[in-house]
C-alpha cells in the first residue's frame, strides 16, 4: 500500500529506536523522510540507506533540537529542499533522571528544551507552509510517564504533560485548515536507552505491566502511521500504547 506517495514526512530523532522504525513505516506507505539526528551520524545514514531501499526518497540532516532556531531550520531545510511538508513527527527525547533533590538547573533546562522546546519550535515553523497547503498531520511523541508521573523525572514528566497539553490546544487552532494534531503515549518500550536498565529493575517494571511485557517499537510505530495516514477526523487527542502500564 503506497497511500501516501507524495507526501514528504518528517521524523526527529529518527535514527534509531521509536523513531527510525516510524520513518520506516512512513517509507512503506510511500513516503519521502526525512530523518533528523543529535550526534550519531552513521546511524542516521543507515537509516537512510534503507529508506532509499524501500523507493522512497530520503535524507538526515544533524541538527541540536533543544535549540529554538537548529529546530526552525530543521523544517525549513526540509521544505526547501522537498517543497511541501505534509508530516510532522516529533520523536526526539531525552532523559536527565535525577530526584528533586539533585536535579540542577542544566538537568531541567536540558530536558524541556529538547523534549518540549523542540515541538513547539518546529509547530510553529510548520504551521504556515501546513496552512497554505490546506493539509497537515502532527504527532507529538509523549509519554505515560506526563500522566502519571515517575519517581526521579520530574523534568522529563513536565516535558512530557506539556506536550499533551500543548497537542491539544494547537489542535484546537489549526483543525479549520484540515491540519490534525495528536499525541502518542508509549509505555516502557524496548529501545536501547530501555536495554541499559539493569535486569532486576527490568523485572520489576516488567511486573507492573499488566501484559507482563514491554512494547516493540513497530507497535508504537504503526499507532503513529495511523494517525498520520488513516485518521483523518481525530485531532486533538493523546492515544495510549503501553500494554496497560497507566488506565
Amino acid at each position: 500500500m503506497k497511500d501516501l506517495a507524495g507526501k514528504v514526512a518528517i521524523v526527529t530523532g529518527g535514527s534509531r529506536g521509536i523513531g527510525r522504525e516510524i520513518a520506516l513505516q512512513l517509507a512503506r506507505r510511500g513516503a519521502d523522510v526525512a530523518i533528523n539526528y543529535r550526534s550519531r551520524a552513521a546511524d542516521a545514514e543507515d537509516t537512510v540507506s534503507e529508506l532509499k531501499g524501500l523507493g522512497v526518497r530520503a535524507l538526515a540532516i544533524g541538527a541540536d533540537l533543544s535549540d529554538m532556531s537548529a529546530a526552525r531550520n530543521l523544517v525549513r531545510q526540509v521544505h526547501e529542499q522537498w517543497g511541501r511538508i505534509d508530516i510532522l513527527i516529533n520523536n526526539a527525547g531525552i532523559t536527565r533522571d535525577k530526584t528533586m533533590k539533585n536535579l540542577t538547573d542544566d538537568d531541567w533546562n536540558d530536558v524541556l528544551d529538547t523534549n518540549l522546546g523542540s515541538v513547539y519550535a518546529t509547530c510553529s515553523e510548520v504551521l504556515d507552509i501546513m496552512t497554505a497547503q490546506n493539509y497537515g498531520r502532527i504527532v507529538n511523541i509523549t509519554s505515560f510517564v506526563g500522566q502519571a508521573g515517575n519517581f526521579g523525572q520530574a523534568n522529563y514528566a513536565a516535558s512530557k504533560g506539556g506536550i499533551i497539553a500543548f497537542t491539544k490546544t494547537m489542535a484546537m487552532e489549526v483543525a479549520r485548515h484540515d491540519i490534525t494534531v495528536n499525541c502518542i503515549a508509549p509505555g516502557f518500550t524496548e529501545t536501547e536507552m530501555l536495554g541499559q536498565v539493569p535486569e532486576k529493575i527490568r523485572e520489576k517494571i516488567i511486573a507492573g505491566i499488566p501484559m507482563r511485557r514491554f512494547g516493540k517499537p513497530e507497535e508504537i510505530a504503526k499507532a503513529v502511521v495511523f494517525i498520520a495516514a488513516d485518521a483523518g477526523y481525530i485531532t486533538g487527542q493523546q492515544i495510549n500504547v503501553n500494554g496497560g502500564v497507566y488506565m
